[in-house]
This record gives structure tokens, C-alpha cells and sequence, in this order.
């Protein structure tokens, strides 16, 4: 019997090396996006994730943004080293199991799908859908796939494909992926971070830390399928890959001062031990 996984990952700064509203800031001549995005995160006025939507509906500047800039800047968006191969790699990563990859997003969807065009189907990326008016201009947005809005569309694909909780895998890197984190975790599915953000690394069950997407196999390889060490690199190396360096750290954070009295070792209560997620640096 297949026993089949549904494996989702966010964009921005996860499958990219780019911001999406950066680059499209820059195509269109604006020079502070980063400004006006602190500011929508300090009123609290939108969800995290979902600025860019926000400021190409109602600022300005942003109003001029039609289509074909979202697609042109698809196209600039540099992708993470064989983010192709990942996909590839997925169909079939071993017997006996089935990965479906899909894309969620609050970056609007026709930047995903013009930046991962010919490696993942149209139909398997969940960005922000805008309704344009008949003069070019986002006249709304449809549906945001940003914080919590990621965990509907997270459902709405696993009840399609009909698969278990405990069989989803998300990987993501930001402060909007916490909440779909959280939810996949207490299914017991399995979170990886690619951010060192202590935020987030403290959330997922796994950290992978490279500019190789290939990377995040790892997890999926020692968690889901059980593969030793040398089943992995064997399987990097049929792919024409090489681990070269691969460094599994476990970080204690502690703060030590003096206490006003001594305490016995006797008496001492031993407290829970609480330890970072173990983190892989490819």
C-alpha cells in the first residue's frame, strides 16, 4: 500500500533567495518598500504576510501595479539552488511512498506561478488571487493565503487528496508561517524551518539551514522514510550531489546568575530540560 504525504512550503525567502514585493517595488520604481511594510506591522492593521496585497490595493504607488508586472516580476525572482530537482526528486523519492508539492503563499499568485513556471503546476500553487477591474488595477483581493488563511488552504488540499493529518509536511521560514506551523504540529506532522529566526526554529520539529533546496530532503528522509546517513548520501550522489558538509548542532540557551541563597543539591528540584530543535546546516 503508498503511503502518501502531502509535502507544502511557502515562497518568499523558502523556494527564493528573493522578497516578491522587493522585487517588484524595484520594477515599478519604489524605493521603500521595506518602510511601508514596517509600518502596516506596527498598527497591526493587516496579517502578516499579506502587506505586499495589502499596499497594491490601497497605497498609491502600488495602484499602478497591473498583471503583467506581477508576472515580469515572477520572472526576476532568483530561485534556491535546484528548487527544479527537488520537485523532481520528489515524484519518486522512494517505493512504497507519494509526495504531492504544492505552494502556499501569501506572495500574489501570478509572481509564484510565473517563477516556478515548467517545475510546479499552475494548479498546485495558492498565492493571493486579486479581481482586476477593467482598466488593468486590482480592484480586490479574493483570497489571501497568508497566517491563518494558509491553514484553510492547507485543509481544503489535504481533504482533496485525502490524507491523514500526520502526513503533512510544511516547510517555511517566516513570522506568517507560525500558525500553519503550529496546526501541522499538533497533528503530529512534521515542520521543518529553513531560518535560523529563533522564532521559528523553536516552533518546527526541524531546521535545515542552505541555499540548496535539495537540502530539506534530509528531514523527510530521517523522519518519514528512516534512512541512515549513508542511504542519504548515497541518494544525493545518485542525484550528482555531494554532501559536503553536513553539521547537526543542538544549542542549550542558558542565563546563570547568583542566587541570593544556596540552594542543597539534595533539595533542588530538577527542572524540565528544555532543549532548541536540533538544526542541520547544509
Amino acid at each position: 500500500m503508498v503511503q502518501q504525504y502531502l509535502l507544502a512550503s511557502d515562497f518568499d525567502q523558502t523556494l527564493s533567495f528573493n522578497d516578491s514585493g522587493v522585487v517588484l517595488a524595484e520594477l515599478i520604481g519604489i524605493t521603500n518598500f521595506h518602510d511601508r511594510v514596517k509600518g502596516l506591522s506596527q498598527i497591526n492593521l493587516v496579517q502578516q504576510g499579506a502587506e505586499l496585497s495589502y499596499l497594491i490595493l490601497h497605497d498609491p504607488e502600488f495602484r499602478r501595479v497591473r498583471q503583467e508586472h506581477l508576472v515580469e516580476t515572477g520572472k526576476r525572482i532568483r530561485l534556491k539552488h535546484n528548487v527544479g530537482l527537488f520537485a523532481k526528486a520528489l515524484e519518486n523519492l522512494a517505493d512504497g511512498y507519494k509526495f504531492s508539492f504544492y505552494v502556499i503563499s501569501a506572495a500574489p499568485q501570478e509572481i509564484i506561478q510565473s517563477a516556478l513556471e515548467g517545475i510546479v503546476p499552475p494548479e498546485n500553487i495558492f498565492g493571493t488571487r486579486f479581481h482586476y477591474a477593467q482598466n488593468g488595477e486590482v480592484g480586490a483581493i479574493i483570497r489571501a493565503s497568508a497566517g491563518w488563511g494558509k491553514i484553510t488552504v492547507l485543509e481544503e488540499i489535504r481533504a482533496t487528496l485525502g490524507i491523514s493529518h500526520d502526513h503533512i509536511i510544511y516547510m517555511g521560514d517566516g513570522s506568517s508561517d507560525l500558525p500553519v506551523m503550529m496546526h501541522v504540529n499538533s497533528y503530529d506532522g512534521l515542520t521543518i524551518a529553513v531560518s535560523e529566526a529563533e522564532f521559528i526554529t523553536r516552533v518546527a520539529k526541524r531546521t535545515v539551514l542552505s541555499d540548496n533546496t535539495m537540502s530539506v530532503l534530509i528531514p523527510v528522509m530521517e523522519d518519514v522514510l528512516r534512512w541512515d546517513s549513508a542511504s542519504i548520501r548515497r541518494f544525493f550522489a545518485s542525484q550528482g550531489l555531494m554532501l559536503r558538509e553536513w553539521g547537526k548542532s543542538r544549542t542549550d540557551q542558558l542565563l546563570i546568575q547568583e542566587s541570593a541563597e544556596p540552594v542543597s543539591v539534595e533539595t533542588q528540584a530538577v527542572p524540565t530540560e528544555s532543549l532548541q530543535t536540533p538544526a542541520v546546516t547544509l
